[in-house]
C-alpha cells in the first residue's frame, strides 16, 4: 500500500512539472542565470519490487513520464538508471507516453546500474 501511495505522489508531481516549469518571474531569471545547471523536471527512485513485478501502477507513471516530456517546448533527455536486463521493458513503457509528432526532440538514455543502487528516472532539458 505504501508503494502504491508513493507512486501516486510520483505522479502528481510528475504531472505537475510542467506548470512549474513555465511559471517565470524577476527571481527566477536572475536565479536561473546563477545557476547554469538544468533542472530536472522529473526525478524519482524506481521501487526495486514494482520493478520487479512490472507493477502496472509502474506502468502507468513511466507513461506519463513520457507525456511529461512530450510536453516540453525544449529537447529533452529521459535518463533511466537500472540493470541492463530492465531497459526493454522501462523504455516500452514510458515510450508509450511519448507523442509521435515528439519522438525526434526526446532523447531516451539507459544509464546501467549495478544491484546494490537504486533504479531511477529523470527528465531534464537536453544541454
Amino acid at each position: 500500500m505504501k508503494l502504491l501511495a508513493s507512486l501516486l505522489v510520483v505522479s502528481v508531481l510528475a504531472g505537475c512539472a510542467q506548470l512549474q516549469a513555465g511559471r517565470t518571474d524577476a527571481n527566477s531569471d536572475a536565479h536561473a542565470d546563477a545557476h547554469a545547471a538544468p533542472v530536472n523536471l522529473v526525478d524519482f527512485v524506481i521501487p526495486a519490487d514494482a520493478l520487479g513485478a512490472r507493477d502496472p501502477k509502474l506502468t502507468e507513471i513511466l507513461t506519463k513520464v513520457g507525456s511529461v516530456a512530450s510536453k516540453q517546448s525544449q529537447s529533452t533527455t529521459i535518463v533511466v538508471a537500472a540493470l541492463p536486463q530492465d531497459f526493454a521493458w522501462l523504455n516500452q513503457s514510458i515510450r508509450r507516453g511519448i507523442a509521435p509528432q515528439r519522438t525526434n526532440s526526446i532523447q531516451l538514455e539507459n544509464l546501467a546500474v549495478g544491484s546494490c543502487q537504486p533504479y531511477s528516472i529523470q527528465v531534464r532539458p537536453t544541454e
